[in-house]
C-alpha cells in the first residue's frame, strides 16, 4: 500500500488533488458496494443536507444525494476493512506530511441517475477540523458517458475526475470548490474528511 499512498501524496503536492488509481482493491470496493445496495433496500439511507450538526439545510435544487454514515460501532467485516485502510493512510500521512490528523469520517455516498452536487467548499465555516477531502468510488462498469464526473475548480482552470472503481481522490477540504456533475447512472463512492481537533 505504501506505493499506492505515495502516488496520492505526490499527486497532491503536485497538483493540489490527489488521485491513486487503486486504492481500494477490487474485491473490497465490491463488498463495499453490495453492502451499500443492502443498507439502500432496508431504507437505511436519508437525503443528503449541506451544513453540519448545527446548521443543516436539505435543497434538492443543489445537492440531491443519499447517504449512510459509516461506523466501527456497526461491526460490519468490511466497513472496518475500509477504516483500517484509512488509519494505514493516515499513520503514513502524519508521518510523512506532518499533517496532525487526528479523526476521520465518512459516508457511502449514492446519486441516482440525474443527481448532482452543486459548487462547494467542504470545509465548515463555523467549525475548521475538516482539514482533507477524501472520495473513493465503487463503480465497477463506469464508462464515458456515463456523467458523475467530479469536477474540480483551480484558480486557473477545471478539472473532470471520473469515478471509477477503486480510485481515491485526495484535497485540502478549504482551498478547493468542487462539484458534482449530473450522474446518467446510479453513482456510488465512499466520501469523508480527514479532521484534526
Amino acid at each position: 500500500m505504501q506505493t499506492i499512498f505515495d502516488t496520492l501524496i505526490d499527486s497532491y503536492i503536485d497538483d493540489k488533488v490527489g488521485i491513486a488509481e487503486n486504492f481500494l482493491s477490487v474485491a473490497l470496493a465490491g463488498h463495499l458496494k453490495s453492502n451499500l445496495y443492502d443498507l439502500l433496500k432496508t431504507d437505511q439511507f436519508q437525503p443528503a443536507g449541506t451544513g453540519n450538526e448545527k446548521i443543516i439545510l436539505h435543497d434538492k435544487l443543489y445537492r440531491s444525494d443519499l447517504i449512510y454514515w459509516l461506523d466501527r460501532k456497526h461491526n460490519n467485516v468490511f466497513e472496518d476493512d475500509f477504516f483500517d485502510l484509512i488509519d494505514q493512510f493516515v499513520q503514513y500521512l502524519n508521518s510523512t506530511c506532518y499533517t496532525g490528523i487526528t479523526g476521520y469520517e465518512f459516508h457511502y455516498a449514492l446519486y441516482p441517475a440525474g443527481s448532482f452536487y452543486r459548487k462547494h467548499l467542504d470545509q465548515f465555516r463555523n467549525n475548521p477540523s475538516r482539514q482533507y477531502s477524501m472520495i473513493t468510488y465503487l463503480n465497477a462498469d463506469w464508462q464515458e458517458g456515463d456523467g458523475g464526473e467530479l469536477r474540480i475548480h483551480h484558480a486557473d482552470r477545471e478539472q473532470d475526475i471520473s469515478p471509477v472503481n477503486g480510485k481515491s481522490i485526495f484535497f485540502k477540504s478549504s482551498e478547493l470548490e468542487h462539484e458534482v456533475l449530473v450522474t446518467n447512472k446510479a453513482r456510488l463512492s465512499i466520501t469523508g474528511w480527514l479532521k484534526v481537533g
